[in-house]
């Protein structure tokens, strides 16, 4: 499967098509706790990405939160 990850061409191997955001964010080596996925340009709440279905061509743009501070 083809996507479009933080505005590089990535192409990622899946075992079941349709497959989850969940699943892609987590083959990705993302943490899903400590993430933010923007998908197809909407920003996508953690408890909904079981019910999103990546496909061929989709955009993804992940942030990650990082701490620190002073």
């Amino acid at each position: 499967m083809k996507l479009k990850v933080n505005g590089e061409l990535k192409e990622i191997e899946v075992k079941n098509v349709p497959t989850t955001l969940t699943k892609v964010i987590k083959q990705l080596g993302h943490d899903q706790q400590l993430v933010v996925v923007e998908f197809n340009g909407k920003i996508q709440p953690t408890y909904t990405w079981d019910q999103e279905y990546v496909k061929d061509g989709d955009t993804l743009e992940i942030v990650t939160i990082v701490g620190g501070g002073s």
